[in-house]
């Protein structure tokens, strides 16, 4: 999967609030999954470089989140 960097930084940067609700009630913390997020980033994206438990978090967090753009299906 090629991740979408700008989309990436843009779910980082201005839905953050999107990612505390995802996060609620998980037992995940909200800034886990920022750091994943910005560990992506600083890495152009390259999913291969995350450990598992990092996989987890991006796979059950960031992926969704991804694929649910502001104002599209599902909002």
């Amino acid at each position: 999967m090629q991740v979408d960097l700008a989309l990436l930084k843009n779910l980082l940067s201005k839905r953050r609030d999107e990612i505390e609700k995802s996060v609620a009630g998980t037992g995940y913390l909200a800034k886990t999954v920022i750091g994943v997020g910005t560990f992506l980033l600083d890495n152009e994206g390259n999913i291969d470089l995350l450990s598992a438990k990092q996989k987890v978090t991006f796979e059950r967090f960031i992926e969704p989140l991804l694929g649910s753009r502001p104002g599209g299906p599902g909002e």
